[in-house]
């Protein structure tokens, strides 16, 4: 789990319960974007809560849910935000 420590102390990252957060304080949990199917069936990505693109036509759900993990890691989960 990667946890983004912002310079004026917010911590920022990927919900996982992996670490139980409440360590560091009181959680703010919010949406970053939305994996839902379209009219086809196929699995569509919208990033755009965290002002990123909407992305795919993904056959399995496990393939959109890897595609938004790694937009969010590389993109809003980074120091240049």
């Amino acid at each position: 789990m990667q946890i983004l420590i912002e310079p004026n102390g917010t911590l920022r990252c990927i919900y996982d319960e992996a670490i139980d957060l409440t360590v560091f304080g009181q959680p703010v949990i919010r949406r970053a974007s939305h994996v839902d199917p379209d009219a086809e069936g196929n699995w569509v990505v919208d990033l755009s809560l965290s002002s990123g693109p909407v992305v795919g036509r993904f056959v399995r759900r496990s393939e959109a849910l890897e595609a938004e993990i790694a937009w969010l890691q590389s993109n809003w989960l980074s120091a240049s935000i």
